[in-house]
C-alpha cells in the first residue's frame, strides 16, 4: 500500500469513527448519561475527520446551537480542505 492510498483509508476511517461518535454523543444526551467530551470532537475534526463531525452534526441534529460548533466545525473543514489541494 503506497503512503497516498494509506491517508485516503485514514481519512475514511477518521471520519466514519467522528460520525459514528455524534450519534452515539446525541443518544447519550437523550438519556441523560455520561457524555462524550467536546475536546473529542475538536480533536477528531482537527485530525482530519472535520467531514465526520460536521455530517454527524447535520444528521443526527446534534451541536447545532453551540456556536463553537457551526461555526467551528466548518472553519476546520474549510481549513483543510485548503491545506490538503495545497499539497494535493
Amino acid at each position: 500500500m503506497e503512503i497516498g492510498s494509506g491517508f485516503v483509508v485514514y481519512l475514511i476511517l477518521v471520519n466514519l469513527i467522528s460520525f459514528i461518535l455524534m450519534g452515539s454523543d446525541k443518544k447519550l444526551a437523550a438519556r441523560n448519561m455520561h457524555r462524550i467530551p467536546e475536546k473529542v470532537f475538536f480533536s477528531l475534526g482537527l485530525a482530519g475527520g472535520g467531514l465526520g463531525v460536521f455530517f454527524g452534526m447535520k444528521r443526527f441534529r446534534h451541536k447545532t446551537k453551540h456556536p463553537k460548533f457551526y461555526i467551528g466545525i466548518p472553519l476546520i473543514v474549510f481549513v483543510e480542505a485548503a491545506v490538503f489541494s495545497y499539497f494535493f
